[in-house]
Formats: structure tokens, sequence, C-alpha cells
């Protein structure tokens, strides 16, 4: 039997038309519902494979992958004390690059997502911006976005992106933001940063589009002099590609 809702599912992830089995749901709709649950959790509580994601980075040629951690000594400690996973654990040093861009991967609440795609984001954003210098990548766990402000501010580069993975939800698990701030130091407010969210093909944005957006944002900061809400996105962006937008 044709369900009246499959052609609209066709076109998101949401958890729409899920009927009713009396007074609940279904027994598959609930069944989905518990392994969207239990993604949910594993993206939150599995451990970074750190040692799987330096070497698929080491591909990329930008320098032997770096480390640290954040003050939260354990994952449990990071989801309670947010503030514990915004700077480095005590005696972290970096070595200053000089460079102009300086990219962190950051654990944050999915490390799924931030394995799935932070290889090829990070790839992406490269080929997006040539003619630009990179500090060699940095791998953070038990990380917050503020961070970035602690690793950039050490590399000594100019511009500084976070690729974290985000919060996930009942639809999806392995999305990974990117975060930008232009000249990182502790302390930067949450409004001197640019976002760029939802990153998760094949049913999100691209890991190509999402780098022409992060490009365009770091030329117009360093035209600027500054990222956050006086940094607009100009990107016009084409067109969703066949690889950006959802089968029909």
């Amino acid at each position: 039997m044709t369900d009246a809702w499959d052609e609209l599912r066709r076109h998101t992830r949401a958890r729409i038309g899920l009927g009713r089995a009396g007074n609940g749901l279904p027994t598959r709709r609930h069944l989905e519902f518990v392994a969207a649950q239990a993604a949910a959790r594993d993206a939150v509580h599995a451990p970074l494979d750190v040692a799987s994601l330096a070497d698929r980075l080491r591909a990329l040629r930008l320098g032997e992958p770096l480390t640290v951690r954040s003050a939260a000594a354990d994952r449990d400690v990071y989801l309670r004390r947010p503030d514990l996973g915004r700077r480095p654990e005590e005696g972290t040093t970096l070595p200053h690059s000089g460079a102009d861009i300086g990219i962190a991967l950051c654990d944050g609440l999915s490390s799924t997502a931030l394995l799935a795609h932070g290889p090829d984001l990070t790839a992406a954003i490269v080929r997006a911006l040539p003619g630009l210098t990179f500090a060699p990548p940095v791998i953070a766990t038990q990380a917050r976005v503020a961070l970035g402000d602690h690793i950039g501010a050490q590399l000594g580069v100019t511009t500084m992106l976070v690729l974290i993975g985000e919060r996930p939800g009942l639809s999806v698990a392995d999305s990974v933001g990117v975060y930008l701030t232009h000249h990182p130091e502790p302390g930067r407010r949450d409004s001197e940063r640019n976002c760029v969210s939802n990153i998760h093909p094949p049913h999100g944005m691209s890991c190509d589009h999402a780098a022409r957006v992060v490009a365009a944002l770091v030329d117009g900061a360093r035209k600027l002099g500054a990222s956050g809400v006086v940094l607009k996105d100009d990107s016009r962006a084409p067109s969703l590609t066949e690889v950006d937008r959802p089968a029909l």
C-alpha cells in the first residue's frame, strides 16, 4: 500500500506522518525512533578515534597533525562543565606557525560527525582557499568552540576555523559546523564568530558548498579585519548542485 506521506519524506529527514497504532506509534516507527535515540547517544558519548582521523589528515599534506585536549578530564565532566571544554588542559603548548589559516577538528557533541566528514571538509576548505597558508591541523578532544581561540592564538594564525561535531537530534546525528574567528585570542565573544552549520552530505550541506561559504567569509574577514556580526556571508553561492540537492 502506498503511503501518502512517502513523497514528502523524500524531501526531508524530519519525522513526519508517523501514523498511529491504537494509542501509540506503529511498531516500525517506534523502532526507528529508538534507533535514532541510540544513534544520538552514541554520537555524544563515543570517543573520537584520534589515530584514524590523524591518518586521514596526513594525506592532505598540511603538516603533521597536532593533538590537544580541553581542561575537561573526561566525557562526563565535559558534558556537565561546558566552561572546561572552552580552555586547554594546563601545560598545553602548540608551535607558532604564523600561517593565514588554522584548522581545529573538534569532537564537540558528535565525534561520529567529525570522523565522517572532518577530513573531506578540511580538504574542500583547502581547495577553496588557494594562495593562503595553513598551519598544521589540530585535533581537539572534549572540545567546545572557544577552545579554538586558545589554539589559534598559540598557532599565531590570522583566521581560525573550528570544525566541530554539532549536537545530534532524532533525525541527524552526524552534522558538522564550522566556526570562523578572525584574529583568534582567548576571551573572544560568540558575536565575534561566524558559523556555517548543517554540513552532513548527502542529506545536508555538502563539503564543497560549505567550503565556498567559508572561503567567502575568510575573504570578507581579511578585508574587513574582523569576523562575527559585522561580517555577512556574500558568497552568492550558485544554485544547489545535484550533490547538494536532496534526491527528488
